[in-house]
């Protein structure tokens, strides 16, 4: 149910139970490291075939993006739409919906993919860490999935109070477990700069859930998602700068 909800890579069945509903998001971070896994791989990959580092980057960049099937992405528009329009919350609640794609969301959106493909590059022609993409995925997914979990949800939110649902405190000690596990092991494989990518993604996004969440007075799927892409950001941007 999280690999379907969360991810694009087609399953060979597909099962929908609405009383594992409450597994979703302990399941969540485990999704991220199936596709930092598949991030780093194809990262591997493309450097070995030889393709232009340009290109390599471009792939590389927005591979995050397509694997979920742009599901944060979208969140990361809508919440920048909704945020920077500086109305007040009911006009903020109805820009949040609405379908349509405002100026706001659209000049954001340069903004990400200007920075998220400058900071690939960066890392790509060092050659060095790629595995840190895994921890990347998953350290962003754990922040999301704790913020859904322990914020008041907003309520709009549909998805939001959905995953809340007959949660109990062991999903959130599995996903700090699991927070933990990628802490160390970034440790273990890359010192102290693995330490600074974790980091930087808890600190990147705990700041935008932070302004979100003040803005909006609750949580909801489109915030984590907007914060999910920047707290990834800040990870690249970071990774690319240490080395």
């Amino acid at each position: 149910m999280s690999f379907g909800m969360f991810c694009v890579i087609p399953l060979p069945f597909q099962l929908w139970d609405d009383k594992c509903m409450n597994l979703m998001l302990a399941y969540f971070p485990i999704i991220g490291g199936l596709i930092g896994a598949l991030w780093w791989s194809i990262a591997e990959l493309l450097l070995f075939s030889g393709i232009h580092i340009i290109l390599v980057s471009g792939v590389l960049a927005v591979f995050p993006f397509f694997v979920t099937g742009f599901l944060h992405l979208d969140g990361y528009m809508d919440t920048s739409d909704a945020v920077l329009s500086r109305r007040p919350l009911e006009d903020k609640l109805r820009i949040l919906k609405d379908p349509h794609t405002g100026a706001f969301a659209v000049i954001m959106l340069a903004v990400l993919f200007i920075f998220q493909f400058a900071a690939v590059y960066a890392v790509i022609e060092k050659e060095e860490f790629l595995e840190l993409f895994i921890i990347i995925a998953v350290i962003s997914r754990c922040c999301s999935a704790m913020s859904i979990l322990c914020l008041k949800a907003m309520p709009q939110s549909g998805y939001a109070n959905m995953f809340k649902q007959n949660t109990k405190i062991s999903h959130k000690i599995f996903i700090i477990f699991i927070a933990l596990s990628a802490t160390v092991l970034s440790f273990v494989f890359t010192g102290i700069y693995g330490l600074i990518i974790v980091g930087a993604v808890i600190l990147g996004y705990i700041g935008a859930m932070a302004y979100a969440y003040k803005e909006f007075k609750g949580v909801s799927g489109d915030l984590a998602g907007y914060s999910l892409v920047i707290g990834e950001l800040c990870g690249l941007v970071s990774l690319a700068v240490i080395y």
